[in-house]
């Protein structure tokens, strides 16, 4: 998922540089909300490996 997210900012600065402004503002859109998913993922993830380490 990171690399998705790292995958449409690049498209997004490519599309800003070449002036496709409408192309860019999705990518950026996007890449925002899979960057914030992958963070909630790892803190979940994060989490749970916590709780299953304590009850051993």
């Amino acid at each position: 998922m990171l690399y998705w997210s790292a995958a449409f900012f690049l498209i997004a600065l490519l599309a800003g540089l070449l002036g496709f402004g409408g192309i860019e503002s999705g990518a950026v859109d996007i890449a925002k909300v899979l960057f914030f998913l992958f963070i909630v993922l790892f803190i979940i993830s994060a989490i749970l490996s916590l709780f299953r380490r304590g009850s051993r």
